[in-house]
């Protein structure tokens, strides 16, 4: 896979690519065209580097493999250079979110996110509801082949085709959700993680959609099978 160094902007998204399931070619492709820098997350260093993709930076606590074998930083920067090697060892946070930080703290104002979900299920759920708590500081995409995974900021418009796929899965609680265009509206509603969520809702019609919540982390899921 080519090199994504064709923009060199903190405007455009960066890439930060986890541990989850592999993407298509086809979708990572689309989103290092326009990165103007990608980050991985620990282990996923072997994955991305045999798909021929130019990183500039590796980040991760660098825990031993579940067989002990340490990861060998040494070959890593052999086989890409130069590489920007970001040791996070606090046990308190996600690799994820270590990654999200570390482009924040760099002035980057979006990031698209891939590999985040799939395998094993702790980590996509965690990865998917963690991402709320920087709604109101960067713009966070979690990306794959079937879904496209962002959290309510304000209030949310966008146009769509009938009958997109679209879900609302709250966070905690979430109060006052009011939606438009939708086949299934919402007015002025609660929803619970675990009790009532807006799952398999869809665009009612060719036109505009309309999302907004009161109060509490609503994510917003477009999907496709």
């Amino acid at each position: 896979m080519s090199s994504h160094h064709i923009v060199r902007d903190e405007q455009e998204p960066a890439l930060l690519i986890a541990n989850g399931e592999r993407c298509s070619d086809e979708l990572l492709g689309q989103l290092l065209e326009w990165s103007p820098v990608v980050v991985v997350l620990d282990r996923a260093i072997w994955r991305v580097l045999d798909l021929g993709i130019k990183v500039d930076v590796l980040l991760g606590d660098f825990d031993p493999a579940a067989n002990g074998d340490p990861l060998d930083l040494d070959l890593i920067r052999h086989r890409q250079y130069p590489l920007e090697v970001v040791h996070t060892p606090d046990q308190n946070k996600t690799d994820l979110e270590k990654g999200i930080e570390y482009l924040m703290a760099r002035g980057h104002s979006a990031v698209n996110i891939v590999w985040a979900t799939g395998r094993r299920a702790d980590h996509s759920i965690t990865n998917m509801t963690n991402i709320v708590r920087y709604k109101d500081q960067i713009k966070l995409v979690i990306h794959d082949d079937y879904s496209r995974i962002f959290p309510l900021v304000n209030t949310f418009e966008k146009w769509y085709e009938a009958g997109t796929p679209l879900s609302l899965i709250p966070v905690g609680t979430v109060d006052g959700v009011v939606t438009s265009g939708l086949k299934y509206n919402l007015h002025d509603e609660r929803l619970t993680l675990g009790h009532r969520t807006g799952s398999s809702n869809e665009a009612a019609q060719d036109g505009f959609v309309r999302i907004s919540a009161r109060s509490g982390d609503l994510l917003i899921m477009e999907c496709w099978d």
